[in-house]
């Protein structure tokens, strides 16, 4: 598939809030959350809108690529819910960058990001883009309900940022959903239409955790073993295995059913929670940062999301 990852950066707010903090105003502990959930913090937006994190996410992914925002034929962003809803929240940040090319949003819930990478490589296959921005990010703080401690622990704010171009690196992309809408999802208002025959309040996400977990562990474990077998690999020939950040039991499951060592499934979801479609391109961000990624480095990136959607890519690192 002709498709590389030129550049990465992610956008954080400032704030992190500690489980000892939910704790002054939710009856839960840190001693409760993290055998849960693997998460000791997140990072939640004060005065940060959605638009702030993305430009400097991608900010960062242009720097690093070596591309300018002018040069841009394409920006895709994933996400559930931009600062308007409308006009996009791609189209904002192209706005706000100084690009000057077409924009649009996907919204795949937590999977945004590998299906963006799909979007993106059918966009270079047929040479209608040659520097595409993908963008991954939510705000999730503002989606839950804060006095639900099922929930408002297991959530962060942030963006995730890649610039991709032409190349050799991504050898497989497959997307995929299942409709069930019951388990995982996030109501809209009827707003004041006098019209309306059933009235709906304030909305937040709602999730049965329980269905999430088993979806979760059989969709990556299937699709996982659907990649490998495209690609002729077997499990030990992947180097890291970047799986969405939703809990950290999940990600134990999964690398016990595949038998394989803990340092090959990078996490970050102690320091940053569930944050959704940014999740997976943010923890990118730091493992290139950081050295962790060296070239010729075999990468399977899986998530799953509400829909429920699920979408898994095999990629050489070759940065």
């Amino acid at each position: 598939m002709n498709l590389k990852i030129a550049g990465l950066g992610r956008g954080i707010p400032k704030r992190s809030v500690t489980n000892d903090e939910l704790a002054e105003f939710l009856d839960t502990s840190d001693e409760w959350i993290v055998p849960r959930t693997g998460i000791k913090s997140r990072f939640i937006c004060t005065d940060e809108s959605l638009t702030d994190l993305c430009e400097t996410a991608a900010n960062q992914a242009l720097r690093n690529a070596g591309v300018t925002a002018g040069e841009l034929d394409l920006i895709i962003a994933t996400t559930i819910g931009g600062d308007y809803s409308t006009p996009s929240l791609a189209f904002v940040l192209a706005e706000s960058i100084h690009a000057n090319c077409p924009a649009f949003d996907i919204n795949a819930a937590c999977a945004g990001f590998i299906y963006a990478l799909d979007a993106a490589a059918a966009y270079l296959e047929t040479n209608r883009a040659k520097k595409i921005l993908i963008v991954s990010a939510e705000k999730m703080s503002r989606h839950i309900n804060w006095s639900d401690r099922s929930t408002c622990i297991l959530f962060g704010d942030g963006a995730g940022a890649a610039v991709v171009t032409p190349g050799d690196s991504l050898k497989y992309c497959g997307i995929s959903a299942e409709n069930n809408t019951r388990v995982l999802n996030l109501p809209t208002s009827t707003g004041t239409s006098p019209f309306a025959t059933v009235k709906a309040g304030v909305s937040y996400l709602h999730m049965d955790g329980g269905e999430v977990f088993k979806f979760a562990v059989s969709s990556v474990a299937r699709e996982t073993a659907k990649a490998l077998e495209a690609c002729g690999l077997s499990p030990d020939d992947i180097d890291f295995y970047v799986l969405h950040q939703a809990n950290k039991r999940i990600i134990n499951s999964i690398r016990t059913r595949m038998k394989l060592p803990e340092e090959k499934f990078p996490v970050n979801i102690d320091r940053y929670g569930n944050m959704s479609s940014a999740s997976v391109p943010v923890l990118l961000s730091e493992m290139s940062d950081d050295g962790r990624l060296k070239r010729g480095d075999k990468l399977l990136l899986c998530a799953f999301g509400a829909g429920l959607t699920t979408a898994t890519s095999v990629l050489i690192w070759d940065n």
